[in-house]
């Protein structure tokens, strides 16, 4: 707007503003304001979850830490919770109900203990994805950083306590005849794409869970269903033998029952390639890069709305 005076009945206007006509779009635009709270590029997000990466590490020993400080025994529940899990399948499945058929006890234990570990791995990753948003709104809401590493944190917890389990799985597996061999070594790349597939899978439940909070009442039936379509107590070749070849396939590709299958290929002795589907180690990942990288964009395009409302 410009000024107007009269000096000796000669009207003087100043010259208008550079701004004026603008919107304020336009001049949030002119002068580099953004929106607060405003969502990243996906790579300038990336930039900032990596940044992040000591709070990321820092946050998930923590609560790693703080999980069973309440009880006497400690940390050691980290490995007795899923050991008695995998006592009680035994003695349900494996003596009461014979899943076992077609395997020996030195193959069977493992086998089984394996399975539990292993799905233990994805089953805690989900629920605790569900959480991670709707369970730490106080955190979202007073500071900023990329909510991404709430997920990931928790993904990464489960991995931790699950490699406090691995040495009972390790003693196991010895006890039961299978030994250290080179074969061992396969085990790191196998849980490395159950990690990745597992943290995908955990930020779009922590998407989901940050909406609909039922949703976390919801998933232990749904992790249930799951845990007994993967063959955790049983093969699923034998067990689904005299039933259509296609059955069998949907199973032994899913993504739990492929990374437990190439874990158990790697550990136990008596568990052959003939047990594998085909192309397990392709399949295996193709679904960790399938589900980390979709899960990754799908948390990140809702960024900005994660503690509001």
């Amino acid at each position: 707007m410009s000024d107007t005076t009269h000096d000796g009945g000669i009207a003087l206007s100043s010259p208008p503003s550079a701004d004026e006509g603008l919107s304020a779009s336009g001049l949030a635009a002119k002068y580099g304001l953004t929106v607060s709270g405003a969502r990243p590029g996906l790579f300038a997000y990336v930039r900032q979850l990596w940044g992040r990466r000591h709070f990321i590490l820092a946050f998930s020993r923590a609560k790693l830490t703080a999980q069973y400080s309440q009880a006497k025994l400690g940390q050691l529940w980290q490995v007795a919770t899923p050991l008695l899990n995998a006592l009680v399948y035994f003695l349900i499945f494996g003596i009461i109900l014979g899943t076992s058929r077609g395997m020996s006890q030195e193959v069977f234990v493992p086998f089984l203990v394996t399975g539990v570990f292993v799905f233990t791995f994805t089953q805690s990753s989900v629920m605790a994805g569900v959480r991670s948003i709707a369970g730490n709104l106080g955190l979202v809401r007073a500071l900023h950083f990329p909510r991404a590493s709430l997920p990931v944190s928790f993904s990464l917890q489960q991995l931790q306590q699950l490699l406090y389990s691995m040495i009972v799985l390790f003693a196991v597996a010895i006890a039961f005849g299978s030994y250290p061999t080179l074969s061992w070594l396969l085990i790191v790349p196998a849980l490395a794409m159950q990690f990745l597939f597992n943290t995908g899978l955990a930020l779009v439940m922590a998407r989901l869970g940050s909406k609909t909070p039922d949703l976390a009442q919801l998933m232990p039936f749904v992790m249930r269903t799951w845990m007994y379509a993967s063959g955790v107590m049983f093969s699923i070749p034998v067990m689904l033998a005299d039933k259509p070849q296609w059955i069998a396939d949907v199973l032994q590709y899913n993504p739990a029952a492929v990374y437990m299958d190439l874990v158990r290929f790697a550990l136990i002795d008596g568990y052959g390639s003939e047990n594998l589907p085909q192309h397990v180690w392709a399949v295996g990942l193709a679904w960790s890069l399938l589900v980390g990288v979709l899960g990754f964009v799908y948390f990140w395009k809702a960024e900005e709305r994660y503690g509001r409302g």
